[in-house]
């Protein structure tokens, strides 16, 4: 018997919204992966920007903290948006900014213009959140936990596939190039958003807390300014100082004015958490660690010869002595899937910030050998993949769905402040070791770089072991999600957020 047209176009339909769903966490992992790539097509091209653009490296560094504080003041904004039925509105819009940043910087007529470019790059900074807070939604119970751990990763898998890509860009091509490549990878992703994630969120539209965002954003801002620009400025500078200073009061007012308001940018009373404390406190504390490495190899490797150590590599060889970093996050990933589904969230936290601790002293001790650094990088990879694909299976666990994306928003921030803290802790111990009129930092330097980090990857592994709550309270925690429901709406809600109340491991 033929079928009516008209259930016909029901089946196609049913079908092509199947295919979709089916292709809906690739496609989240290939845009969080696009903007982790996009984010590093900076740090290897600093030299050759600086020569082609004929601006001092001081100046072409702003390449990088552009992005950054575009990164940090958009990210809680399209948390919040992400947390309601504009979630796919605001998701096409980070990337159609990132697009528009591509092709500005790319066709630049000077450094101004490049530097406009890089900062619309940056909103794409704050696209993971919103990413998670789709695949909690929309995943299926059983694929939701991986889900979420596989997209926490892409930060550090980015990082390791972003060095060696631009450091081939920028030693055999002309740099342009790089963000002619990042405007083909954003508006495929622009493409695959548009076509796989669903319209619209189950949670209901809250109003923008305009004032909060003005609030975060600028103590942010001055804050990442001031320890981005702080050895160029001088630490002990009014500048380096007053935006500290100034930054730091702005925060406090925030969180004031956070507590008082019925629709807060960022939930504080959530954030206080204990479990979400201890992802927010690791997220800073591994973000010091990880970016701390990644400058400190990135430097050592390309040492000039006759200096007494170093290798002397081109900026190509050394992105593939940091491409290792993907290899350990994925390794890293699986395993936590496993380690989480047996011992549980909580156990597998520290053992990511060990792994990083443990990383970074050997690298202080033994780094003679390439080799030995691609170890490391492997390692660091490792360490932080397991940290980062945990941290976001916590927040979600004690938090409602209709602050994922708010919540999850504001722990990617404190990775950026983290890795701002890590790379101006470097900055700061190899200039204070490097000799009056010379260019080049002794070797001790590195070592007690290494040490300094290490230290705040250790106390991020303790931060991780004291702070999160007991499996009584952790079962207890997410009581407050759903008590005020009915029984049925009450166990929808558990399934759809990957939370069983039963088995507070999983």
């Amino acid at each position: 018997m033929a079928v009516p047209h008209a259930d016909r176009g029901s089946v196609e339909g049913r079908r092509s919204e199947t295919g979709r769903r089916r292709f809906l966490l690739p496609s989240l992992m290939f845009t969080a992966l696009t903007v982790s790539v996009v984010s590093t097509l900076g740090a290897p091209m600093v030299p050759t920007v600086a020569r082609e653009q004929h601006v001092s490296l001081s100046a072409a560094q702003w390449m990088l903290t552009a992005t950054l504080l575009a990164g940090a003041v958009a990210g809680p904004v399209l948390g919040r948006l992400g947390d309601g039925p504009r979630r796919r509105g605001a998701i096409q819009g980070a990337l159609a900014s990132v697009l528009a940043g591509s092709v500005l910087a790319a066709a630049a007529p000077g450094f101004a213009w490049l530097l406009v470019g890089r900062v619309l790059q940056g909103v794409g900074m704050g696209l993971l959140p919103l990413a998670i807070s789709v695949a909690r939604e929309h995943l299926p119970a059983d694929r939701m936990r991986s889900g979420i751990a596989s997209l926490s990763v892409t930060t550090s898998v980015g990082a390791g596939i972003g060095y060696p890509l631009t450091g081939v860009i920028a030693q055999h091509l002309d740099y342009r190039a790089g963000f002619w490549f990042a405007a083909l990878l954003s508006g495929l992703a622009l493409v695959v958003v548009g076509w796989v994630v669903p319209v619209g969120s189950s949670n209901p539209r809250r109003p923008l807390d305009v004032t909060g965002a003005a609030l975060l954003c600028s103590g942010l801002a001055l804050i990442l300014l001031a320890l981005s620009q702080g050895m160029a400025w001088g630490p002990a500078s009014a500048a380096t100082l007053g935006c500290l200073g100034g930054g730091t009061v702005v925060l406090v007012v925030w969180a004031v004015q956070a507590l008082r308001t019925p629709s807060p940018l960022v939930d504080i009373r959530l954030v206080r958490n204990r479990a979400v404390l201890a992802a927010n406190a690791t997220a800073l504390l591994t973000g010091i660690g990880m970016f701390g490495v990644l400058s400190l190899v990135n430097l050592y490797t390309q040492v000039p010869s006759g200096s007494g150590y170093g290798f002397d590599l081109s900026l190509t060889a050394t992105g593939l002595v940091l491409l290792p970093i993907s290899l350990g996050s994925l390794t890293a990933n699986r395993a936590a899937s496993a380690l989480v589904s047996r011992f549980g969230p909580y156990k597998v936290l520290p053992v990511g910030s060990l792994v990083v601790t443990a990383d970074l002293l050997m690298l202080a001790l033994w780094r003679d050998h390439v080799a030995v650094l691609a170890l490391g990088t492997f390692l660091l990879g490792a360490g932080v993949g397991a940290a980062y694909a945990v941290m976001p299976l916590l927040i979600v666990r004690h938090v409602p769905p209709s602050e994922t994306a708010s919540a999850t928003s504001f722990n990617q921030v404190l990775r950026t402040v983290g890795g701002s803290v890590g790379s101006a802790a470097v900055s700061a111990v190899l200039l204070a070791h490097t000799p009056p009129g010379g260019n080049v930092p002794e070797g001790s330097a590195y070592t007690t770089a290494l040490l300094v980090t290490a230290g705040a990857a250790f106390l991020g592994f303790v931060v991780a072991v004291v702070l999160p709550p007991g499996r009584r309270s952790a079962a207890a925690a997410v009581e407050p999600v759903v008590t005020r429901r009915p029984a049925r709406q009450a166990r929808t809600a558990e399934v759809t957020s990957g939370i069983v109340r039963r088995d507070p491991r999983r």
